[in-house]
């Protein structure tokens, strides 16, 4: 399947961007990231600290790897895989009945316990980076579709920052109207 170019190079920066956001605060509270990590409980104990050093590194060569046309494919495909596997883990700590654990998606600043919504987002941002891998239809790219790119792509993430803060905060209103 071809996608016009516009529609791959917007869903490869808004997931880029989405990526780029995670790896910072991974990079900026490292000792929280590995808690998150150790908290999940699909880890030895022994694998925690290297994959906590890892995967803040993994993500940035996805995001920067999704940004260069000739790498796109295989970083959006990575990319996928990478959302799949963060997907299997809340997939499984919901099967265990662990959803007072933060899902570590939003830094540490902004817990959000585990819920079958963060499923459904991230079965939404596999869809943008599958969307990105596909092979876009040959054609010239004008200025105006530069423009285009950046303003959908902005759209998109101000959309997923809203429903990701509406996410983080659905708990405590609940807890305000006593639910």
């Amino acid at each position: 399947m071809q996608l016009d170019p516009v529609v791959t190079s917007s869903c490869a920066l808004m997931v880029a961007v989405i990526f780029a956001n995670a790896l910072v605060h991974k990079l900026r509270h490292p000792g929280w990231f590995r808690q998150q990590l150790a908290d999940y409980g699909l880890l030895p104990a022994s694998l925690v600290k290297p994959v906590a050093r890892l995967l803040p590194w993994l993500e940035a060569l996805i995001a920067l790897a999704l940004l260069t046309p000739v790498s796109r494919s295989a970083a959006a495909i990575s990319a996928a895989l990478l959302l799949a596997l963060y997907a299997a883990a809340i997939g499984i700590n919901l099967w265990r009945g662990r959803r007072d654990i933060d899902c570590g998606c939003s830094g540490p600043g902004q817990a959000q316990p585990l819920r079958p919504q963060l499923l459904g987002r991230n079965a939404l941002l596999i869809t943008l980076a599958v969307l990105a891998a596909c092979p876009p239809l040959l054609r010239d790219f004008a200025l105006f579709d530069l423009f285009i790119v950046i303003a959908s792509a902005a759209t998109g993430l101000l959309l997923y920052a809203a429903a990701d803060a509406m996410m983080a905060n659905t708990p405590r209103l609940m807890k305000l109207i006593g639910r």
